[in-house]
């Protein structure tokens, strides 16, 4: 394959345009309701003002308020309009961030930062979370050196604050719990965790990066939930991503903290360096002024009255989900229904889910795959209602066609990721799915056969000599292993 190169001349643009146009024509289906995460969807003329507002910046940079204070300013709106949202009191202050794992990265970093000035002694500083907590949390972990140490959830996805509190130590720097979590759509018991942090005189972040535009509006709709929001005096700080439920364009986030004592950790400040002071309020240098002012028009377009518009739409079509998926015999709802994720398992050995998600792709639906325990999750949109019955429809014959092929379950991507969902021994998966990454970004950057991935690995090998004999006993033996790290946090 021959190296690609910038064309010694510039292309015509309209060529040019048209050809990444083409690029697209594979691309999961959007508009026409076919994906299920990834992508919020309100509409062309939302995109339409997000991206004309997102073009009118696109040259500016973040990283000098001064020079661009347009920026500043809508940066500024966009995080106390969201405080507002959240019932953050008026001394709430925030940023900006480019995601929801950036979100993430800086609470855990902030609060690192807030112990090594209040608590110095701390040497081996660890978080407490959910099981379920998104994985940015380990990233942060490996990142800046907080152990994360997990409670267990129930089987509703919700965290058990006993186990929470057990786990709490001398190092432990801060609390954090979801609303929702991602894999299950259950909030987290948050004001249980928030009295908890009160008690223990810690910080608590409450992961709203999924929900945090959309669980106030399905509230105001009359969706029983926990309250979960700065109404719980224990919280310390939210995130919420905008280019979720906020339906602005991709790399907007917003990090809110009940008042400067928490946030002034976040900041980076270098007086020494010879390029002059250097000042950062997150974790980039250049700061996309595109995101911020697509962030301001998003919601200034969309209006209360539109965001309870489109929850309301979301949220009954989630329920419309929930009850076609309860009455195909072989599947089961998990979690609880506060949130517009749907995920679903299955309660039958007959019934192979990865096999079940292949046959769900094959129809062209994008889906989403999770583990513990095997299921399929929808992050349902408003765009969503229109496809709910043709995707009922076409999960029905999913189950039929499995049920009547049991050897899919060994065959296509269920076999894959299959093995990820069942193997515990952890290092000896992350080195197959090493060598899937090296693929994909080596020289060629060509794409990867996820069925032939790996093939030649430990794994693979194991598996392929002595097959499903060997999975409970690798189970026991991490589940063993778990209790052991629970009792004796220095493992």
């Amino acid at each position: 394959m021959e190296r690609r190169q910038i064309p010694p001349t510039g292309r015509e643009h309209e060529q040019l345009l048209a050809e990444m146009a083409h690029f697209a024509e594979g691309d999961a289906d959007f508009r026409g309701g076919r994906t299920w995460s990834m992508v919020y969807w309100a509409g062309d003329d939302h995109h339409e003002v997000c991206e004309r507002a997102h073009n009118l910046y696109m040259a500016k940079n973040a990283l000098n308020p001064m020079a661009f204070k347009s920026l500043k300013r809508m940066e500024h709106e966009v995080v106390q309009m969201t405080a507002s949202m959240l019932n953050g009191p008026e001394t709430a202050v925030g940023t900006m961030t480019s995601g929801g794992t950036e979100s993430l990265l800086l609470a855990v970093k902030t609060y690192r930062d807030r112990a090594k000035k209040k608590r110095p002694w701390i040497l081996r500083p660890n978080m407490v979370v959910p099981e379920t907590i998104h994985v940015a949390f380990d990233k942060a972990a490996h990142y800046f050196g907080v152990r994360k140490k997990v409670a267990p959830v129930d089987a509703d996805g919700r965290v058990d604050v006993a186990a929470m509190r057990r786990l709490i130590d001398r190092n432990t720097i801060f609390l954090a719990a979801s609303a929702p979590q991602y894999p299950h759509g259950t909030v987290d018991p948050i004001p249980e965790i928030g009295a908890l942090a009160q008690a223990e005189k810690l910080p608590f972040h409450v992961d709203a990066c999924f929900g945090g535009f959309m669980q106030p509006w399905l509230e105001r709709l009359g969706v029983p939930m926990p309250t979960w929001d700065f109404r719980v005096p224990g919280v310390t700080s939210i995130s919420a991503d905008v280019h979720k439920y906020g339906y602005a364009p991709k790399g907007a986030s917003v990090i809110v903290y009940r008042d400067m004592s928490y946030l002034r950790h976040q900041f980076f400040v270098e007086t020494a360096w010879s390029g002059g002071i250097y000042i950062s309020p997150s974790l980039p240098g250049t700061r996309p002024g595109g995101s911020i002012a697509a962030a301001w028009a998003s919601l200034n377009a969309m209006g209360q009255d539109g965001y309870l518009r489109l929850a309301q739409a979301a949220w009954d079509a989630a329920e419309a989900l929930r009850t076609g998926i309860a009455d195909i015999p072989g599947l089961r709802v998990l979690g609880r229904p506060e949130s517009t994720i749907v995920s679903f398992g299955s309660d039958d050995p007959a019934v192979d889910l990865f096999a079940v998600a292949d046959q769900l792709a094959a129809r062209g639906w994008a889906v989403d795959r999770q583990q513990k325990p095997a299921s399929i999750h929808c992050s349902v949109n408003a765009n969503n209602a229109p496809v709910v019955p043709t995707y009922l429809e076409d999960l029905r014959a999913a189950v039929a066609h499995v049920r009547a092929h049991p050897e899919l379950a060994k065959a296509g991507e269920a076999a894959v990721y299959g093995l990820m969902a069942k193997v515990p021994v952890k290092g000896l998966v992350a080195r197959e799915v090493l060598k899937v990454l090296e693929g994909m970004y080596g020289p060629d950057g060509g794409e990867v056969d996820l069925e032939r991935a790996g093939e030649d690995g430990l794994v693979n090998k194991i598996v392929e000599r002595y097959g499903d004999r060997v999975f409970g006993a690798l189970d026991r033996l991490g589940k063993v292993r778990a209790r052991i790290q629970r009792t004796l946090p220095f493992i």
